[in-house]
């Protein structure tokens, strides 16, 4: 069993900093944190400061709850897409990733989902699915194609579950729908995480869905009624509930920067900070496919080639750590909602925190926030191959 040890950085877990701080792995898990010069020899040493330079900073890996793909591999394309897309995040600090996929006709979702399935068994980093779609409100359907949205039907759960084998993390789906909240009961009593989103649902038929059991707010803001005073929508409703987590897309378009600061301070430690990549994160402006549609990237910003409507992003989540803390987040918050929260969210208690017995999963940052190595499981990533 390989040990690691990595001293002299500002670590930053669990909504706390630590100063001149070391961890130590054993395997892969983490074996133990002190501060100062108390850690014991290891097979490899790794001094954070001259690895990433002074005020080097010592995260939990990122997990991305939601996300479609990235470096020109949509993630509903096969096994070599996903991949080579979370290669592309891992490099970013993103260590553990749902595999998000669009409304696609229902036996080819199945078929994704199976896919995912697989990969669950082969590749630690993948999580499972999410399946954004396609129970989805058409008026709120964004990037997802209108003719294959549908109300759920225990058919239809029933045929994704058993694809999903029991690796089918999260749902959204718009609780308005008929059928919305026997859904919702239907996919939580599977152990599914299930969003609300995509929707037109108002403050009851949202709250409702909590009553139910729903547990997040896919992407806040995006594609559902706005945060209103005298209508608080179905955010509203979430804000008003200790156990629901909230998806931001922090990339300065989705939502502005203030309102991820406003966000946060509003709902502590239950917003979880997402990409919702698309295929062309770190990958480029151009012309690319999301599901069947035609997606066009300009100035990094992803539109729907046919009416305009953002279609995900090109984020990453080391970028939207920057723009939280730029926003004026602090660093053990920003952090917090690209790990511990979205580690709760899906109840991986495994993950999310650098402590003793979690999996040793981290992320190294220099003083700027760009990312300068990368561990999963105890196994570094070598960022310059």
């Amino acid at each position: 069993m390989t040990s690691t040890v990595i001293h002299s950085a500002r670590l930053v877990t669990a909504g706390v900093e630590t100063a001149d701080a070391w961890v130590r792995f054993e395997g892969a898990q983490v074996a133990a944190i002190g501060s100062g010069d108390g850690w014991e020899p290891a097979d490899r040493v790794v001094d954070a400061t001259d690895a990433a330079g002074p005020g080097a900073v010592l995260t939990p890996g990122f997990l991305d709850l939601h996300g479609h793909g990235g470096a020109g591999h949509a993630y509903d394309d096969g096994p070599d897409d996903v991949r080579a897309a979370r290669a592309l995040h891992r490099a970013h600090g993103t260590t553990r990733a749902v595999v998000s996929l669009v409304t696609a006709p229902p036996p080819l979702l199945a078929r994704r989902a199976a896919m995912v399935a697989e990969l669950t068994r082969t590749d630690a980093d993948i999580l499972g699915s999410h399946l954004e779609g396609p129970f989805l409100a058409p008026a709120r359907r964004g990037a997802h194609e209108a003719a294959l949205l549908t109300p759920p039907t225990a058919h239809l759960l029933d045929a994704f579950l058993a694809a999903g084998d029991d690796t089918i993390v999260q749902v959204t789906l718009a609780p308005e729908l008929p059928g919305g909240l026997d859904a919702v009961r239907r996919l939580v009593s599977a152990g599914v995480a299930v969003a609300v989103g995509h929707t037109e649902a108002g403050w009851d038929e949202a709250s409702a869905a909590f009553d139910a059991g729903a547990s997040l707010v896919t992407h806040a803001f995006n594609a559902m009624p706005g945060l209103g005073h005298r209508a608080p929508g179905p955010l509203g409703a979430a804000l008003a509930r200790d156990g629901v987590t909230i998806e931001a897309i922090a990339d300065g378009v989705h939502v502005h920067p203030a309102l991820i600061r406003v966000l946060m301070d509003a709902a502590p430690r239950r917003v979880a900070l997402i990409t919702d990549a698309m295929a062309a994160a770190g990958s480029g402006d151009g012309r690319y496919l999301l599901g069947a549609l035609d997606v066009d990237v300009t100035d990094g910003v992803a539109r729907l080639a046919e009416d305009g409507t953002i279609a995900g992003s090109t984020l990453t989540q080391d970028a939207a750590l920057r723009t939280a803390v730029a926003a004026g987040v602090s660093l053990p918050v920003a952090v917090e909602a690209l790990t511990g929260a979205p580690a709760r969210a899906i109840a991986r208690d495994d993950l999310g925190a650098l402590a003793p017995g979690r999996l040793a999963d981290a992320v190294l940052l220099d003083a700027r926030l760009t990312v300068r190595g990368v561990w999963t499981a105890g196994a570094n990533l070598d960022l310059t191959a």
